[in-house]
């Protein structure tokens, strides 16, 4: 009798969740995943390279992958392991997660330019 009670509780509560998301099974609420995959440049060179962020360790801090070759828009820059975004939406890269080697600020359109250093001037943009 125990077992018929738990059955029937079972089927009930089956019931209600389909109930409650339209009977499709299904949630309503849909997953967004961001870009993060980007292409950086150095002063409007034709020169590029690949920048990826990866999985975020704590809050706006990310990890992230410079292509070796980004040594050449800018030495030092292929040692950055860290994602940081600001509350401004600007964005610093670094190899200890704290001391930046760039900093980038939000562009006109999409992506980012870095005003520090001062030289070169970066564009980080998305890559499509």
């Amino acid at each position: 009798m125990k077992l018929f009670a738990g059955l029937v509780a079972s089927v009930a509560l089956f019931g209600g969740v389909q109930f409650l998301h339209g009977g499709n099974g299904q949630s309503e609420v849909t997953e967004v995943i961001p870009t993060n995959a980007y292409r950086l440049t150095a002063n409007g060179d034709e020169a590029a390279c690949a920048i990826h962020r990866g999985a975020e360790v704590s809050e706006g801090l990310s990890l992230l992958s410079v292509a070796p070759s980004c040594r050449k828009l800018m030495p030092g820059i292929e040692h950055a392991k860290f994602w940081r975004e600001q509350a401004d939406g600007s964005v610093a890269f670094s190899e200890d997660g704290v001391d930046p080697i760039v900093t980038f600020g939000v562009a006109d359109g999409d992506g980012y330019e870095s005003y520090a250093p001062a030289a070169p001037l970066l564009a980080l943009s998305t890559s499509e």
